[in-house]
């Protein structure tokens, strides 16, 4: 969460992204850890994200190659509340979870955890913070 923070905090005023990685137990995502990826969008960085695709398949390797796997995305939304957007929900794919956080002024005030139904609408699922492994 840490990593997490400070690489969304830095990208301020502008969205920052990265990667979720860790395992999928039954309906559950435990992350294990978050990868900083960099934001390719260049006309509006301050309210869309996108994620250089040779770059995820660069992340999705490295886990791989430790067992692990992408299971979500992260991203800041500058001075706005950490709900999804329109914009979040066109390019969402219903298997991640997407965690969202307000970065207020620099510092990141909220994050909540959402994942897209069928449906392409975001459902907050729980956001549990603790050690892995630890119950939730």
């Amino acid at each position: 969460m840490d990593r997490m923070r400070e690489h969304l905090e830095a990208g301020y005023p502008n969205e920052a992204c990265g990667a979720l990685i860790g395992r999928v137990n039954a309906a559950d995502h435990e992350v294990t850890e978050f990868r900083g990826m960099r934001n390719t969008i260049t006309d509006r960085p301050w309210d869309r994200y996108a994620l250089d695709p040779l770059e995820q398949l660069r992340v999705q390797k490295d886990a791989e190659s430790r067992g692990l796997e992408i299971i979500g995305f992260a991203h800041s939304h500058p001075d706005h509340p950490p709900v999804p957007s329109r914009f979040d929900a066109d390019h969402a794919w219903t298997f991640y979870s997407y965690l969202v956080a307000s970065v207020q002024k620099g510092t990141l005030r909220e994050a909540r955890s959402w994942r897209l139904d069928d449906a392409k609408t975001f459902q907050e699922e729980p956001l549990v913070v603790g050690e892995v492994g630890g119950s939730s």
